[in-house]
């Protein structure tokens, strides 16, 4: 291919890109209104965010970001939640706790599990899925970079997600990052753990680090400290001169994030 071919081709596809970072779902995140400080924002239905963890310890860590925000899309139009998994990489990652579920407010029958065979039918089931006008969020788990989730499938999901306004999570591992049509990316990294109310040598609540790698939204933050509270998530931050995060007001009517056995407090 030739230089000047080449570059046209590039110029094209930046605009593409672009195009898709303009969706009405993805500016409507943007523009809301900046709300209390400290709050992790609510995002709006229709968006594509890839929830990225450096390894499958932390798939709690990532499903339980996923379930809080599903949870709070929840209507009497939309009440179910798909997640959609490989059967192989089933083995490895487990499926969600049915007690768990329910001690995290949500009614594991409200749950549907989509177990598939390979990336051509996991794609299918998760296009699928986001036509659906009775589904509220998409949890689809996939391990390593597939071939086949290149950046013309993940642009196919994003037009379908924010067309039919299904909010899509593409819980990701690892450090490698692939060009995608998503709306946003987000990187969330295991913390100490909080004090434990009852003995200061054990454990305490599970802490992480999240990130927003691609996107924007409300107020421009790029950081946030979550703890896990049988509430939901609280947002912590480290004033200057002070050696650990201390809680602020935790998200009112959040979902608890405690998922059973898939979500490690240790520190």
């Amino acid at each position: 291919m030739q230089a000047p071919e080449r570059q046209q081709r590039l110029a094209a596809l930046r605009d593409t890109i672009a195009d898709i970072e303009r969706k009405p779902a993805l500016a409507e995140a943007v523009n809301r209104p900046r709300g209390e400080p400290g709050i992790f924002p609510a995002l709006p239905a229709g968006l594509v965010q890839e929830v990225y963890v450096d390894g499958a310890r932390d798939s709690g860590a990532s499903l339980a970001f996923a379930l809080t925000q599903a949870k709070s899309l929840l209507t009497a139009r939309r009440s179910t939640i798909y997640y959609v998994q490989l059967a192989d990489e089933g083995k490895h990652f487990g499926l969600p706790y049915g007690p768990g579920l329910h001690w995290f407010g949500i009614d594991p029958a409200k749950l549907v599990i989509v177990r598939v065979a390979d990336m051509t039918e996991f794609l299918w089931a998760t296009e699928e899925a986001t036509a659906c006008r009775a589904v509220a969020a998409i949890i689809a788990e996939v391990k390593g970079n597939p071939k086949l989730l290149n950046f013309t499938a993940s642009r196919r999901l994003s037009l379908r997600a924010s067309a039919n306004r299904v909010s899509l999570f593409m819980l990701r591992y690892g450090q490698r990052r692939e060009s995608s049509a998503g709306h946003l990316r987000w990187r969330l990294m295991p913390h100490r753990s909080g004090r434990h109310a009852f003995d200061d040598r054990a454990p305490g609540a599970a802490r992480w680090h999240l990130r927003l790698e691609k996107g924007r939204i409300a107020g421009n933050q790029l950081d946030w400290m979550l703890e896990a509270r049988k509430n939901g998530f609280a947002i912590f931050s480290k004033p200057v001169g002070l050696g650990r995060y201390q809680a602020e007001t935790p998200l009112p009517g959040a979902a608890p994030a405690l998922l059973g056995h898939r979500l490690s407090q240790a520190s």
